[in-house]
């Protein structure tokens, strides 16, 4: 069959692709899934954290790319997002916005609804897209809107192979946003929260907690630390070739400077001096974690404190300022985001149009915009898919768009 439009995945991207090109154009959405918007029901824990309502100008401030995603974020708002929706939405920290069922089907079924007009293919699998826009020699296209998303959630249809369908240049393909997997056992102590610790890798820090799971480390601070040590190394997961390796570092004392965690067991080994070391740590530390603590530097965890001689003590604040963990990989599987994707320079940022193909769009996480969390990926997501979705039915420059556009 013939159509205006054939536009590939049916995630947050290519629905809103779909919505923005559906009520002027002859348009197919086609998902290897039985159902749309899989990636989507995962978000926010369930919850679908939708977007994030700080304004466009200062929410561009928090992406490196903000200048190709000015024309997209200013030409789909938040304000037009709530609009699609006939049920009420809350705010919570650092503007993150949620259904207020915090239900995330609840946001796959209210955008689902402005579909009427678009053919929906489910359970079809892209293979192949030759040069004039054949579809698995069978699907033909005018136009053609990739929104197949990144690598990472294989459980939802995103693949490696995604990137294969189309002859467009790629950056460095790699994993975002995910947990790391020690060299160490930590089977033992696993389930442990390490509260309001510092992670650094070289120069980046990142504060937050940590939790230690059966493989590795995983928790918000662990998460965010991943991406900025996943740009640090030079790797392409499309080369299937690549070798982690690398130490993190944890301040498990980050209000205390060295100096002042030695002043203060200066002062405090005296004075309480028959107290044990597994009991002091207490106002420190997890109390499930001292334990294996201080096997690993070698401090008996029943020593007294006024035992414990200046090697020792320096060991302590040192390792409490300081606990190394080698790190072998990326728990791939659980990467929330892809780093990397189509590269920019040669796509148009007014219309998502690919400079070297005419005719082909892309939108969402098959391009190289990585963003922070806090829904700031839905946020791309959406008002890229919408964009390409509106310039391939309409062939709109920036200036043809209904609305002013101001930066």
């Amino acid at each position: 069959m013939d159509y205006d439009i054939a536009i590939i995945g049916g995630g947050p991207a290519g629905i809103m692709a779909a919505i923005a090109s559906g009520k002027t154009s002859n348009v197919i959405l086609i998902e290897k899934n039985s159902t749309l918007g899989k990636k989507l029901l995962l978000t926010g824990g369930g919850r679908c954290n939708i977007t994030n309502n700080k304004p466009p100008k200062k929410l561009l401030t928090f992406f490196d790319r903000k200048n190709f995603l000015k024309t997209s974020f200013y030409t789909f708002t938040n304000e037009d997002l709530f609009d699609l929706f006939d049920f009420d939405f809350i705010e919570e920290d650092n503007n993150r916005v949620f259904p207020e069922s915090e239900k995330s089907i609840d946001v796959l079924k209210g955008l689902e609804k402005h579909l009427d007009n678009v053919e929906v293919r489910l359970n079809y699998e892209v293979t192949k897209i030759t040069d004039n826009f054949i579809i698995n020699d069978e699907i033909k296209a005018k136009k053609v809107i990739i929104a197949t998303g990144g690598i990472t959630y294989p459980q939802t249809g995103c693949s490696i192979d995604n990137f294969s369908l189309i002859d467009e240049p790629l950056t460095k393909i790699k994993y975002g946003l995910s947990p790391l997997i020690t060299k160490e056992d930590l089977s033992d102590i696993a389930g442990i929260t390490l509260n309001d610790v510092e992670c650094s890798y070289k120069k980046s820090k990142v504060k937050g907690n940590v939790l230690i799971s059966h493989v590795g480390l995983t928790g918000p601070g662990i998460i965010d630390l991943s991406s900025k040590i996943s740009k640090e190394i030079d790797y392409d997961i499309l080369d299937n070739d690549y070798n982690l390796a690398c130490e993190i570092n944890i301040d498990l004392t980050p209000n205390f400077s060295r100096e002042e965690l030695k002043n203060k067991f200066d002062k405090d080994f005296q004075i309480k001096g028959k107290t044990q070391i597994k009991n002091y740590l207490k106002q420190l530390l997890t109390n499930n974690f001292i334990e294996y603590f201080l096997n690993r530097i070698n401090i008996a965890s029943d020593t007294q404190l006024s035992r414990i001689n200046k090697k020792s003590k320096n060991r302590l604040v040192e390792n409490l300022k300081r606990f190394t963990l080698e790190i072998v990989d990326f728990n791939k599987d659980l990467a929330k985001v892809t780093i990397g994707g189509i590269d920019l320079k040669n796509i148009n940022p007014k219309t998502m149009e690919s400079k070297l193909t005419s005719n082909l769009y892309f939108a969402g996480e098959t391009l190289d915009l990585d963003g922070p969390t806090g829904g700031y990926n839905l946020k791309i997501a959406f008002s890229t898919g919408y964009l390409a979705g509106l310039s391939a039915s309409k062939k709109k420059s920036l200036n043809d768009v209904d609305k002013p556009i101001t930066f």
